[in-house]
């Protein structure tokens, strides 16, 4: 799995060029956190309207008040997370990825007037999720200075209960019920000029395997070039999730670059939760970014060398004993990636 993909190398123009990836934010937007972003100068935001469906808080004018009141902190409202997780918004999509129609078309039509609404309010790029499966770890593991690591270990993996909501839903189903949305909503973001950025399956599991009775078609290198290949518009891509991506790999620490470079020169990754992972397909613990086995300075290198202009934000920090809401893991994260932008910026 995760077999090295061909690319051309960088050439020299690219290297030299000043990096354009921003440091963003995924985690909250209270005055509390803005001011903090504000300081570690954090300049982006991806925020949530805390609505699951179409109501008065995805009016044009609601989400022009929210952007206004965040750009007062210097800070600009760069994305909006769309309610389409099922495994989390029970009132988001989930006649989508059930297969029920007319439900579904009715749900996709609020999906679709979001990104309108978007637009009009000056708000460029949207993120989603397509699942019905929530995130599966097993037994937690102890990192350097006695952090908590997540981890999953797929031979402890317990499908407990066996199946979800959706019951048993083959590959071809799947598949399906992605491409009914995208082929509904990837135009609707085109036209009105909005990015739309699917999170991959986390964790992936075993290709042609079901766990729960859902099978992680987004959980492969090769899933996400069949998922962006659905919809050929520069408006349809991927919220990248380096440590998720990681997660589908043999080697991550020799093959995640060329991964970037795959979907980066095609232009299709429209934000990156930069995090890192030790360990390997079905196996992995997620660390800190400087303790894993990707090196995150030769990753950063190839995010700049395609000139990806999207955010670069932490996500899935370890807990360290004493620190509430993880805000001092969190803060050691945005200062790191902070420090990568500036050496790509110091390089060009």
């Amino acid at each position: 799995m995760g077999a090295a993909l061909a690319a051309p190398q960088a050439t020299r123009a690219q290297t030299k060029r000043p990096a354009r990836m921003k440091l963003g934010t995924q985690h909250g937007e209270s005055d509390e956190i803005l001011r903090v972003m504000a300081a570690f100068g954090v300049n982006h935001i991806s925020a949530h309207t805390r609505s699951k469906i179409l109501d008065e808080k995805w009016s044009v004018e609601a989400l022009t008040r929210e952007r206004e009141r965040i750009e007062k902190y210097g800070i600009k409202l760069e994305m909006v997370e769309l309610p389409t997780n099922a495994a989390i918004d029970n009132s988001g999509i989930k006649n989508v990825l059930l297969g029920k129609s007319p439900e579904r078309d009715r749900e996709i039509d609020g999906i679709c007037q979001m990104i309108r609404n978007l637009a009009a309010a000056g708000i460029p790029r949207a993120k989603y999720n397509l699942t019905v499966l929530a995130v599966v770890r097993t037994e937690p593991a102890k990192g350097r200075g006695g952090a908590t690591f997540t981890a999953f270990d797929y031979s402890k993996a317990k499908e407990d209960p066996p199946l979800t909501s959706a019951g048993l839903v083959s590959v071809e189903q799947t598949w399906e019920r992605i491409e009914y949305f995208l082929k509904r909503v990837a135009p609707v973001a085109q036209e009105y000029k909005v990015k739309i950025a699917c999170h991959p399956h986390d964790p992936p599991m075993p290709r042609g395997k079901a766990f729960r009775g859902i099978h992680r078609v987004m959980g492969s290198v090769e899933g996400l070039k069949r998922f962006i290949s659905i919809s050929e518009n520069p408006y349809h891509g991927l919220n990248f999730c380096q440590g998720t991506v990681s997660e589908m790999l043999d080697k991550p620490g020799e093959q995640i670059y060329d991964v970037i470079r795959y979907f980066g020169e095609r232009k299709k990754i429209f934000n990156v939760h930069f995090r890192n992972i030790n360990g390997h397909f079905l196996k992995f613990q997620e660390a800190f970014p400087d303790n894993g086995d990707v090196d995150m300075i030769r990753a950063m290198r190839v995010y700049k060398d395609v000139d990806y202009d999207g955010m670069m934000m932490p996500d899935h920090a370890p807990r360290i004993e004493g620190d509430a809401g993880q805000r001092q893991a969190f803060a050691f994260e945005f200062g790191y990636i902070a420090a990568l932008i500036q050496l790509m910026n110091q390089e060009a």
